[in-house]
């Protein structure tokens, strides 16, 4: 018996099918579009060869630079994996409300936590084409392999995506209840965290009031934990398990926040103005 049906005893498990479904529909969109993975490209490219000639100047002119190499290309990187996760997440979110597709869609048997699966999977891919071709670039450019740093790459990957999905969460749950006129959200949001991320320089930097802030953020976490494997080659257990530990706070939160919002709009007929 469906779940939508009238006398449903219990609510229906998720359905993997009905995620990949959701996937591939995103995939077949995003392969059909050459500009679309040309942008995902375009700006880790960019900012990495940027960022990479002002390394190339600072490591001749700055002792803190030289004593660690690739430190601001390895900031840079890891950076655009959380912007990535979180404006890979909310514009296939955006897309859906573009073509004003979002009521089609949950007439049908498809779930909001499937519909979450589905755009966390998709901000997975759209950020693996993104950084790769800037990663790999940066190894005959500068002579810097960010995969050298090994497994803590990986952690510090997954830390930053799952912080980009925690924040893209956030984003589509204001959309949903202010609709497009709250686009612009999706693409600076994302900043606001920037300064206080420590991405580029040590968080003792900030005021000390600021450094509160800083620290219940977990990319502060991930950005002091990336020095410390570079110049003291060690992997910060404690800020790993911190990082970790936010990151599950923050991603109930905006899980919360985006369900409350759906549960709103679904009321109010939100879902078939969305895109008005």
């Amino acid at each position: 018996m469906s779940a939508l049906e009238p006398g449903a005893g219990r609510i229906s498990p998720v359905s993997r099918r009905r995620v990949f479904a959701m996937v591939r529909r995103y995939w077949y969109l995003l392969r059909g579009s050459w500009p679309r993975i040309v942008e995902l490209m375009y700006w880790p490219t960019i900012q990495m060869i940027m960022w990479g000639f002002i390394t190339l100047h600072l490591r001749d002119s700055s002792t803190w630079v030289a004593q660690a190499a690739g430190v601001l290309l390895t900031g840079v990187l890891l950076w655009d994996i959380l912007f990535r996760g979180q404006l890979g997440y909310t514009l296939s979110f955006l897309e859906e409300m573009y073509s004003r597709n979002l009521g089609q869609l949950f007439v049908s048997p498809l779930r909001p936590v499937e519909m979450v699966l589905a755009l966390m999977t998709t901000s997975l891919l759209r950020t693996l084409i993104g950084i790769v071709p800037a990663a790999l670039l940066a190894i005959p450019l500068f002579a810097w392999n960010v995969f050298a740093i090994g497994l803590p790459l990986v952690a510090f990957f997954a830390l930053l995506l799952v912080m980009g999905w925690a924040v893209g969460m956030f984003v589509t749950a204001l959309l949903l209840r202010v609709g497009l006129g709250g686009e612009s959200l999706a693409w600076f949001v994302i900043f606001l965290l920037i300064p206080v991320s420590a991405v580029y320089y040590p968080v003792d930097v900030l005021p000390v009031w600021l450094q509160a802030v800083a620290y219940a953020l977990p990319p502060v976490y991930v950005f002091e934990g990336m020095r410390a494997v570079l110049f003291d080659g060690a992997f910060r257990w404690d800020y790993f398990l911190a990082a970790v530990g936010l990151n599950i706070v923050y991603l109930c939160l905006g899980a919360a926040a985006f369900l409350w919002s759906f549960h709103t709009a679904r009321i109010k007929g939100l879902l078939l103005q969305g895109g008005e």
